[in-house]
């Protein structure tokens, strides 16, 4: 069990907050006042904390749910069963402020956990990754229909399948390295070379979209520049399938008029990020003309995926066509994206 002390060296820098003792000379940091009231004395109440301004927690929800998840850290406490039960007690406590604490990673099968509010994300668990699509439409049927497993029994040479389970913290691009790495038998590879494969075969899935893949080689340098545990850029992910081409279908009559996402961004707290990139295709018709019918299908099923919980973002094809202001615009959005997503 960690002393408050060492509990709260986890979370903030005692050594730079001031002492909120008279004897400042004696006792001049949050660490020294510390020691002398709660381990040397004892002369403060137990729940001290929640009213001490320098940390924050009565007026600052984002410090007191960290404050809370990191309760719960495997450095902290090591008994799975009272963790669990801490958990329960936290998350009927907090629901009534539209807060929970849900597990994001684990630590050698211990959870770790963080707070968000109730509702983000995409509720149920990701079962069938197929994306990177370049070719003809995979052909599935189910092998195990009660649960869910699909097998691919045609044209599986032109799409990627994720078969691993999704962790807690997402999908990063070291997890789909590593995935690449055994799919392609490249596990003697060094890492860099891995990486360089796989990006190149998810190029391969633009085709000649020169917009799209503009969005791709900006965001791959964020791996460079980053490091390889931030989120993994899918390009062309289905979303919904049907088992028919559209010239199955009455003209118009289509069920379900957006199979494949441009890119989708899978993170912690089952949060999906959609991105798409719209040309012409998305409001006009095949003579160019503006196609009110096509734009209003567009932003309904767009209403439909953010009422599922998935977030969408749409970049006009115009915006991805000027060299550099481009790079950078792409760039700033893909900061302030991590930045609004950060934990």
């Amino acid at each position: 069990m960690l002393n408050e002390v060492e509990f709260l060296g986890r979370l903030y820098d005692l050594d730079t907050l001031p002492t909120t003792d008279s004897r400042s000379t004696q006792f001049p940091t949050a660490r020294e006042d510390i020691i002398q009231h709660c381990i040397a004395n004892l002369d403060w109440p137990d729940d001290w904390i929640f009213y001490d301004e320098r940390f924050g927690l009565a007026d600052n929800d984002d410090a007191l749910l960290r404050f809370l998840a990191e309760m719960l850290h495997p450095a902290v406490r090591t008994n799975l069963t009272e963790v669990e039960q801490l958990h329960d007690f936290l998350n009927q406590t907090l629901v009534h402020d539209g807060y929970e604490i849900v597990q994001i990673d684990a630590i050698s099968g211990a959870p770790v956990f963080a707070g968000r509010r109730i509702g983000a994300g995409v509720p149920g668990s990701m079962k069938n990754l197929i994306f990177a699509a370049d070719g003809p439409k995979p052909e599935i049927v189910f092998t195990d229909a009660l649960n869910n497993d699909v097998l691919v029994i045609k044209n599986e040479q032109f799409c990627l399948i994720y078969d691993r389970p999704l962790a807690a913290h997402g999908l990063t691009w070291a997890d789909l390295t590593s995935w690449w790495a055994e799919h392609e038998g490249l596990t003697a590879e060094p890492v860099r070379e891995v990486s360089r494969s796989l990006y190149r075969r998810l190029d391969r899935s633009l085709g000649d979209n020169d917009a799209e893949r503009r969005i791709l080689r900006t965001y791959a340098e964020r791996y460079v520049r980053l490091g390889d545990d931030i989120p993994a850029l899918l390009p062309q992910v289905y979303l919904h399938y049907d088992p028919y081409t559209r010239a199955h279908h009455v003209p118009g009559a289509a069920p379900l008029p957006r199979q494949r996402m441009d890119f989708l961004l899978l993170l912690p707290h089952r949060i999906r990020i959609v991105i798409e990139c719209d040309g012409r295709q998305h409001y006009a018709d095949e003579a160019g003309r503006a196609d009110s019918q096509r734009y209003a299908e567009m932003v309904a099923e767009d209403r439909e995926l953010r009422l599922r919980g998935y977030e969408v973002y749409r970049f006009g094809g115009a915006e991805l066509i000027d060299g550099s202001a481009t790079d950078k615009r792409l760039a700033a959005f893909f900061d302030r994206l991590a930045e609004r997503y950060s934990t």
